[in-house]
């Protein structure tokens, strides 16, 4: 079982920056692969960028958004660069063991998301 909190989001004005961070519980954090989500209002989710051994990234955020681990801390990060209104959504964090994925039904725990809006 693991358990996932986020936190970090915020009001941005358009190009700003913020970092986003989800902690795990568990002593296995190591073993999963992490995700990142995130949903708009009206929206279906959709996949950020997920972190194992190597990176992947959404072709919307590629360049402006950077996800990194902390192993030792069972920290999982989003740091989110030149930020655009189109960003704004709910960020989800979220597990799986095995490789990556960007379907977000192949993961199988999720945080309760925390807010990211962007004015313009």
């Amino acid at each position: 079982q693991v358990q996932l909190v986020e936190s970090g989001g915020g009001l941005v004005q358009a190009g700003g920056s913020l970092r986003l961070s989800c902690a795990a519980s568990g002593r296995t954090f190591s073993s999963y692969t992490m995700g990142w989500f995130r949903q708009a209002p009206g929206k279906e989710r959709e996949f950020v960028a997920a972190i194992s051994w190597s990176t992947v990234y959404a072709d919307s955020v590629k360049g402006r958004f950077t996800v990194s681990r902390d192993n030792a801390k069972n920290t999982v990060y989003l740091q989110m660069n030149s930020l655009k209104p189109e960003d704004a959504a709910v960020y989800y964090c979220a597990a799986k063991l095995r490789g990556y994925s960007d379907n977000y039904k192949a993961y199988d725990y999720w945080g309760q998301g925390t807010q990211v809006t962007v004015s313009s």
